[in-house]
């Protein structure tokens, strides 16, 4: 029964995951849930309360892997200079990334104070990987430029969802900056 459960509870996160990165937070509905599931409406609320405490799961499950994912990259570079290219170029790959999609949609979305709270903790999280690099780069104020770099990051993501520019062209840009900027 309780892998049972296990299996619908995470049927039911892939489907919101599918349902934010295709339609937005808009489309993030118990009956879409329940749709794309199979579950009866009434029985998605026996596993969430609401959107979002759907949400709030989400980041729970997805934020880590992404954060571990940025972490390997950096670990797998050689010294301060690579780790923030590595940085970077590691958040700016997961753009096409499903649940990269999804968590886009819930940044844009109106959440309950619980729900941003997470998701501005697991953001804080990702930022503090990255100003032990700026330390050693000699910056005076690592969080503040982790902060500025993030906010770097996070334009080239906007960037590149739009399609304007072609995505190898953004992360270009968004390293070089981030490469000059954070030297001081």
């Amino acid at each position: 029964m309780a892998e049972h459960r296990s299996m619908q509870r995470a049927a039911l996160l892939d489907a919101a995951r599918t349902l934010l990165s295709q339609g937005g937070t808009e489309a993030l509905t118990f009956p879409a849930l329940a749709e794309r599931t199979g579950l009866a409406r009434s029985s998605v609320y026996e596993y969430f309360r609401s959107r979002a405490a759907v949400v709030e799961e989400l980041c729970e499950a997805d934020f880590p892997v992404w954060a571990a994912e940025v972490s390997a990259a950096m670990d797998a570079a050689d010294g301060p200079g690579p780790k923030v290219e590595a940085y970077v170029r590691a958040q700016l790959d997961l753009v096409g990334d499903q649940r990269h999609r999804a968590v886009v949609a819930i940044s844009a979305s109106e959440l309950d104070a619980g729900a941003r709270e997470k998701i501005r903790a697991a953001h804080g999280g990702l930022v503090a990987m990255i100003v032990e690099a700026l330390a050693e780069l000699g910056h005076e104020q690592p969080r503040l430029a982790a902060m500025l770099l993030q906010g770097v990051v996070d334009a080239a993501v906007r960037r590149i969802e739009l399609g304007a520019e072609e995505p190898s062209a953004v992360a270009e840009a968004a390293v070089a900056m981030a490469l000059r900027g954070v030297r001081g």
